[in-house]
């Protein structure tokens, strides 16, 4: 059988082939079960159950499974089995080696782009860091509570920072660290919510660039990041 229309007893199918319905179920379950692993919501460690997940997400096994080996791919999660899915766990040594490898690929992007200095770099930069600036890091005043919005803009700051390096390559190798990271960040924000002004330091690296400040902007960067190691908490559960 072909792709084509079929009629059968005067009425007019379209082949299952046509409908994209499973495998679209199974990327917005990819994203968001990705989104929760991130976020925190399964802390590294943790065992992935299917009747948890299936209530979360709202979907059956198959979409589950798909979504689960795709993140099992890129080392999201882990899979045994014997023992079924868990959130890939974290240790203090990967913590230091992704904030080195940050630190050095960053620094040889903000290099590049001191080096091309082009108005337009700069004109990104100036916005996306009022655009942070004026972004609340919660979204209630006295505790932690992730504000998306916050996010957005923060990734949008630190995607600015670089892009004048030029090189489609080490943005989207950065990209890739800062998607790791981000679950580290998580387990730092809660720790020193309030003890820490991430909005000065942010303010720091802006002004070393738009100084032209070569030396303190990869200076900045690296505490920047070393800082946010210091405050996670490897000895917890899971870690």
């Amino acid at each position: 059988m072909n792709l084509s229309t079929k009629k059968l007893t005067g009425i007019t199918r379209i082949p299952e082939l046509d409908t994209p319905s499973a495998p679209t179920l199974a990327r917005l379950t990819y994203e968001r079960l990705r989104a929760d692993v991130l976020a925190g919501h399964w802390p590294p460690g943790r065992k992935l159950l299917m009747h948890e997940l299936r209530e979360r997400y709202q979907v059956g096994a198959s979409p589950l499974r798909e979504a689960l080996n795709r993140l099992a791919s890129e080392d999201w999660v882990v899979h045994n089995d014997q023992r079924g899915f868990m959130v890939a766990p974290v240790t203090q040594a990967q913590l230091d080696d992704l904030v080195n490898t940050r630190i050095a690929i960053e620094s040889l992007a903000i290099s590049q782009a001191f080096e091309r200095r082009i108005p337009a770099w700069e004109e990104q930069l100036v916005l996306a860091f009022h655009r942070l600036s004026r972004t609340p890091r919660s979204t209630t005043p006295d505790s932690y509570n992730e504000n998306p919005e916050w996010e957005l803009q923060h990734r949008e700051f630190h995607r600015a920072l670089l892009a004048g390096c030029g090189s489609e390559l080490l943005l989207n190798f950065s990209s890739q660290l800062y998607d790791q990271a981000y679950r580290f960040r998580q387990l730092a924000a809660r720790t020193a919510y309030k003890q820490r002004n991430e909005l000065d330091e942010h303010r720091a690296i802006f002004d070393a660039v738009m100084n032209e400040r070569l030396n303190d902007a990869h200076a900045l960067l690296a505490e920047h990041y070393r800082r946010t190691a210091r405050v996670v908490e490897l000895g917890t559960p899971g870690l």
